[in-house]
């Protein structure tokens, strides 16, 4: 097992903490953190768009030209799709974008994900995140001490409002407890910053 420093929330070292090396310790695994972000991309498709076929398309009932004899290509109806206001050829529809990847293959792409994280340095471990009261600056202010200067997601080891919306308004930083991890918004970051007893949920669950 690896080791790393555990700071405080002002940015003081005040212990160190065994990172569990089937966690974050693996050769990160590319293709499977692929395969994954694939999925939630397509899982978030709403699948709303629509467009009208000819036969969905009011008008056009009536043969715009004789057959033979004008000197014009033969038309049938003004709502083909070759015609201004003609309806759309394949036209999109409503459907459902999402499919169900195989959960060992999830489980890869979130142990990659966090092992790389652990392997570049942009994982920061806190001894506890909490906050008094609703306030952003303070929160900003505790991000800057444990040198966070970048997009972030903020582990709690479980739903914590008031860090929650001390949070929010911050730009680029995302708040999660440790059962709802996302291999995308992992990604996403450039830092995750786990709560030392949510690095330890993480590693009951996935170890």
């Amino acid at each position: 097992m690896s080791s790393m420093n555990v700071l405080n929330m002002a940015g003081e070292t005040v212990g160190t903490v065994e990172l569990n090396d089937a966690i974050f310790g693996i050769e990160p695994n590319q293709t499977v953190v692929h395969e994954v972000v694939k999925n939630h991309l397509a899982n978030c498709r709403q699948g709303t768009q629509s467009a009208l076929t000819r036969a969905e398309v009011s008008g056009g009932g009536k043969k715009p030209w004789r057959q033979k004899g004008t000197g014009h290509a033969r038309q049938g109806s003004t709502r083909s799709p070759q015609w201004t206001h003609g309806g759309i050829v394949f036209a999109p529809k409503p459907r459902d974008y999402s499919y169900v990847l195989n959960k060992k293959v999830k489980r890869l792409a979130l142990k990659s994900v966090l092992s790389a994280k652990a392997a570049e340095g942009k994982l920061i471990v806190i001894d506890s995140i909490h906050m008094d009261a609703i306030k952003t600056a303070a929160f900003r202010k505790f991000l800057d001490a444990v040198k966070c200067d970048g997009k972030a997601v903020v582990v709690t080891p479980a739903i914590d409002e008031i860090v929650v919306k001390s949070a929010r308004n911050i730009p680029g930083v995302l708040t999660t407890p440790a059962n709802n991890l996302n291999v995308y918004d992992i990604i996403n970051a450039q830092y995750l910053v786990a709560d030392k007893d949510a690095l330890a949920k993480i590693e009951e669950v996935y170890a």
